[in-house]
């Protein structure tokens, strides 16, 4: 049996945004962790950040090659980012002189959602619902 079109370019999208991740958590740990960056970022804090990267980067790699088993995970990702995307928009309009340092990553998680979510909804096999709900083969 094959898989449909829309379900391999999910399957794809994943594994390129988890490779993403994984860019975005060198980039904290070579660029941020030295606490030169605009704004000045504690070791810390970047090295926490890069961590979480590489975790979603994890997750996101190994589940593109079983895309229909793990898409639980993909909608947690999908909440994650989502979550990052609107507080990160939030204080750039309200709080005075945040700086936009971090702006594209914001646009680059909604672009991953909106990719995620229309070839999910593009499938034959699999439903928007399974990205947020847990589903059960009846045999």
């Amino acid at each position: 049996m094959s898989k449909s079109r829309a379900l391999k370019a999910l399957a794809i999208t994943v594994f390129v945004s988890g490779i993403s991740d994984a860019i975005g958590g060198l980039t904290y740990l070579v660029l941020f962790g030295r606490g030169t960056g605009d704004p000045p970022t504690h070791p810390f804090h970047a090295i926490f950040i890069a961590s979480l990267l590489f975790c979603f980067a994890y997750l996101l790699i190994m589940s593109a090659f079983n895309i229909r088993r793990y898409l639980l995970i993909l909608g947690a990702v999908i909440i994650g980012r989502m979550w990052y995307a609107v507080q990160f928009f939030a204080f750039m309009l309200v709080v005075p002189d945040f700086p936009s340092t971090f702006w594209m990553t914001g646009l680059l998680d909604l672009l991953w959602c909106i990719l995620y979510l229309v070839f999910t909804y593009m499938s034959d096999e699999v439903r928007v619902k399974e990205l947020f709900l847990p589903h059960r083969e009846v045999s």
